[in-house]
């Protein structure tokens, strides 16, 4: 057995994959100041370190769980896109870094807690709670037709409000007064940052669900029932292209709402580039060729929004 160096932990914790996680966040603060005006430093790097050592840590539990329940090992490349297996590393190894990722998450995430109210507490605990059973369990959420769902929902809506809301702009109050619980939102912004996180939501779920059409027969073999062993492939393409166009729906939408500035309909020039992507995507769907689309894509709807935030921020 190898021990897990730079190299090994990398690829343990697919740091690659981690822009889909770090991409909401950076949205999130530029909608914060485009929007609002409040900023806290402070709790702006704590929220960053807890969200990436929770995701780093979900991402090996992932890769774990594959190596354990793996019944096809050969003829598909898993010894080279499994860490512990192409690295052998030891069972040992892997959970310790999973619990050491996880720890330094949640001592983050408290330290965030105190300095914040009990709505972090609440949401960071249901989002580290969905973080843990989309890759563990008896029925990972993961390897269900629901993981898309998921992954949209909590990647690209609630890490947005969560960045936003630990600027204590009191989007949603929890407290008790006698024997009730009362709950106060302001309903106008909530709704606000869920349309301008439309684009992260739906993109995220592409994401999932492009790389479970470039898996259904080793998912078939391996007894992961995702959605596109459902559904079927066509159907999961024509998703997959669908999702998009809503993308750009919203982001229109988001404009006319004046939830983002007028230069953001520039980002719509971005719509030739991902048609192509999605094009080549439908001819051939492949982990090693074309998974990565769905990730560009991901990419250029979201960063042309961002560069037109700071656009407008700048103006």
């Amino acid at each position: 057995m190898n021990i897990l160096d730079i190299k090994s932990f990398l690829k343990l914790v697919e740091i690659q994959t981690k822009v889909a996680s770090i991409t909401p966040f950076i949205l999130a603060n530029l909608f914060l100041l485009y929007q609002y005006d409040s900023f806290n430093f402070v709790n702006f790097s704590l929220f960053f370190l807890s969200l990436l050592a929770a995701d780093m840590g979900t991402t090996a539990v992932n890769n774990y769980q594959d190596f354990k329940r793996a019944q096809k090992k050969e003829g598909y490349n898993y010894e080279l896109h499994n860490a512990i297996v192409k690295y052998d590393l030891s069972e040992k190894t892997v959970k310790k870094t999973i619990l050491s990722l996880f720890g330094a998450a949640v001592l983050i995430g408290i330290v965030l807690f105190l300095r914040t109210d009990i709505v972090v507490l609440l949401i960071g605990a249901l989002s580290f709670l969905v973080g843990i059973i989309y890759t563990s369990g008896p029925v990972p959420i993961s390897r269900t037709p629901l993981g898309e769902i998921f992954s949209g929902l909590f990647m690209g809506f609630f890490i947005i409000f969560l960045a936003i809301y630990i600027h204590n702009l009191q989007l949603l109050n929890i407290f008790r007064e006698s024997n009730q619980v009362i709950i106060e939102m302001v309903y106008y912004d909530i709704i606000k940052i869920f349309i301008f996180t439309l684009p992260l939501i739906l993109g995220i779920s592409n994401i999932m669900l492009a790389n479970n059409i470039c898996d259904i027969e080793d998912d078939l073999a391996n007894d992961r029932y995702t959605l596109p062993i459902y559904i079927g492939k066509l159907k999961s393409l024509n998703l997959f292209k669908y999702l998009y166009y809503l993308s750009y729906l919203s982001i229109l939408i988001s404009v006319i709402l004046n939830i983002l500035p007028i230069y953001s309909l520039l980002s719509l020039l971005t719509f030739f580039l991902v048609e192509k992507n999605i094009n080549t995507f439908f001819k051939k769907q492949s982990k090693k060729e074309t998974f990565e689309l769905a990730v560009q894509n991901f990419l250029i709807i979201n960063y042309a929004t961002a560069l037109t935030l700071i656009i407008a921020l700048i103006f």
